[in-house]
């Protein structure tokens, strides 16, 4: 009797859970339709415009397509591009995991007044962050007498760059890894730490190993944000050609004298530079699911 019993309320499981699924199913007509949509946005507002920036880098043939790329302007760009990255990539990875961990492990006054001081660079312009540096270390700036009297540059230099770039890149790293500590909760370091272990041992051992994809995950996204950052820099630069100018700069000035050519040969370099970092994206995603 109970064995029919138990037969009876699994079938009826069963023939409501393939109810459900039968009534999640769209019918196939709408299906498709929202598919060929979403893919024809993607291909009209991502994909043509990528594939027209290597048509036109190559349209003069690969010799000026290498001679742009070459140049010594260009090559100056990149180089400055690359050393903004390894400054501020790494800055913002020791920083956004004191923050989360700060933030997730720990119960203090102001703790919400920090999560929005993280999310403040999402809020505000790019454009008005290069301005306040601008008034902080500028030649009329509030630290700029000071700063002249000790001959130290700020803006219009190398400093100017890098501290407007991990302003633009401050939330990539901490915003990846907050909801995911939050998640993982505080029993693990608690159990850790009542057994002797120091707060560091507990980080290394404990805390790193679960927080790992999702901070190589928060870099990777950094990484692609200080490649292009237009607006903060684009103040701060003073768009001294060789000196002061990163990729995206050495696009514009290049656009704007009508080498059109040039300009989008640098653009495929850094176009490049986003697929790759997508490429890695995706392989970190893959990882951290299979794991």
């Amino acid at each position: 009797m109970e064995q029919s019993t138990f037969i009876q309320q699994a079938s009826t499981e069963k023939n409501k859970a393939a109810t459900q699924s039968a009534a999640l199913q769209e019918p196939r007509i709408i299906r498709y339709t929202l598919i060929f949509i979403a893919l024809a946005f993607l291909a009209f507002f991502i994909v043509l415009p990528l594939v027209s920036i290597f048509i036109t880098a190559f349209q003069k043939g690969v010799d000026v397509y290498f001679a742009a790329i070459t140049h010594p302007d260009a090559l100056a760009a990149i180089k400055l591009t690359l050393i903004v990255v390894a400054i501020t990539v790494p800055l913002n990875a020791i920083f956004g995991v004191m923050a989360a961990w700060a933030l997730t492990k720990f119960n203090f006054k102001g703790k919400n007044l920090l999560l929005t001081m993280v999310d403040l660079p999402f809020a505000v312009s790019p454009v008005i962050a290069g301005l306040v540096f601008i008034l902080l270390f500028g030649s009329q700036g509030l630290f700029g007498e000071w700063l002249f009297a000790h001959d130290i540059k700020i803006v219009f230099a190398l400093p100017g760059i890098v501290l407007a770039t991990i302003f633009v890149t401050l939330p990539f790293v901490a915003r990846e890894l907050i909801p995911l500590m939050q998640t993982q909760g505080t029993s693990e370091e608690e159990a850790s730490i009542s057994l002797g272990a120091s707060g560091f041992k507990t980080f290394w051992y404990v805390t790193l190993p679960n927080i790992k994809w999702g901070l190589f995950y928060g870099l990777i996204l950094c990484n692609a944000r200080a490649i292009g950052e237009f607006g903060a820099v684009s103040v701060v630069s003073g768009h001294i050609r060789g000196m002061t100018n990163t990729m995206p700069l050495h696009i514009e000035i290049l656009y704007n004298e009508y080498q059109f050519a040039a300009a989008f040969a640098v653009a495929s370099l850094m176009s490049v530079m986003a697929i790759f970092t997508l490429i890695v994206k995706d392989i970190i995603a893959w990882k951290s699911k299979s794991s």
